[in-house]
């Protein structure tokens, strides 16, 4: 038994394998309409989300399968003092496999240590994202053709933002990458993203506090918005929520075949006028987040070989 509770749990080539399936399903969906059947996920949601939770809904429905849990701490016994352990033992007697948001760091991985089935990180804190590392994979796969030989440019929060995190992970395994880091001093990467995954694989990496200054020289462009949930001061978060908004005159500074990814949900980050741009992947990789977490459900069931 598997879980993804960290975007390296899963080696290149198994990701490779991961991604490969998720394109055979984005080609044919109707052939994978029953290899779930009678399978149930739970997801457990012990903080708010839309694309997340429903994405990994629709995967198992689309999968044949059925989905029960709940959306919120409030609704569920952790509101009463359950611990996470206490209740992934009695979900691991109800479902096949589990997804699990938790606004604690470590709370998927503990879980997952007392789980009889597979446990899936569907963001905990500020820390790890995976599954949103996997649809962000697989929309700049389907959009360059590679994972290599790109310059990435991530935008906006990086000190909070766990999609941005997980990415960086994930990208500093292949060849010829580079990352261009943009952001206000106040929500820099950490230094242990940039300790523990760019040094050691001798990524090359700058900091830099101008969107515009870095725009021609981007691939993909990795926009973030500043997450209010994650300030203790609501000063510092009405001061920086604003500081880069993509606006289709900072697109006309961009390469051709650029592309602007964003894990959603936006706020002002990105202008309206930009969504009618090809450049504009977002909604794109919303939709991807549905196929891979189809692919990667099926994976840890073990039937990623089956279709009908």
């Amino acid at each position: 038994m598997r879980h993804l509770i960290d975007p390296l749990d899963f080696t290149v080539e198994e990701t490779q394998d991961l991604l490969s399936l998720a394109n055979r399903i984005v080609a044919d969906p109707s052939k994978y309409q029953e290899v779930c059947a009678h399978k149930k996920l739970a997801t457990l949601f012990y903080e708010p989300s839309t694309r997340t939770r429903l994405s990994f809904e629709a995967a198992m429905l689309n999968l044949g399968g059925s989905v029960l849990g709940f959306s919120s701490a409030d609704s569920s016994s952790a509101s009463k003092g359950e611990s996470v352990a206490d209740t992934i033992r009695v979900i691991s007697s109800y479902a096949d496999i589990a997804a699990m948001r938790h606004p604690k760091e470590g709370a998927p991985r503990r879980a997952a240590h007392y789980s009889s089935i597979p446990v899936i990180n569907a963001g905990d804190g500020g820390h790890q994202h995976p599954t949103q590392t996997l649809t962000d994979l697989l929309t700049i796969y389907r959009r360059k053709g590679r994972l290599s030989d790109m310059t990435i440019g991530l935008c906006g929060d990086l000190k909070f933002g766990r999609t941005v995190h997980s990415l960086i992970k994930s990208l500093s395994r292949y060849p010829g990458i580079r990352f261009v880091l943009i952001s206000p001093e106040e929500l820099r990467v950490p230094d242990y993203v940039i300790t523990e995954a760019l040094k050691p694989n001798n990524i090359e990496y700058v900091e830099m506090t101008s969107l515009e200054e870095a725009m021609p020289q981007l691939d993909i462009l990795y926009m973030t918005r500043v997450q209010r949930e994650r300030f203790f001061n609501e000063e510092d978060y009405i001061r920086l929520k604003d500081t880069y908004i993509l606006t289709a005159d900072k697109m006309k500074l961009a390469k051709p075949d650029m592309a602007v990814l964003h894990p959603l949900p936006r706020v002002n980050e990105i202008a309206l006028p930009v969504d009618e741009d090809p450049r504009a992947a977002y909604f794109e990789q919303a939709a991807n987040g549905v196929y891979v977490r189809m692919a990667l459900i099926m994976t840890l069931l073990g039937l990623a070989d089956k279709e009908v």
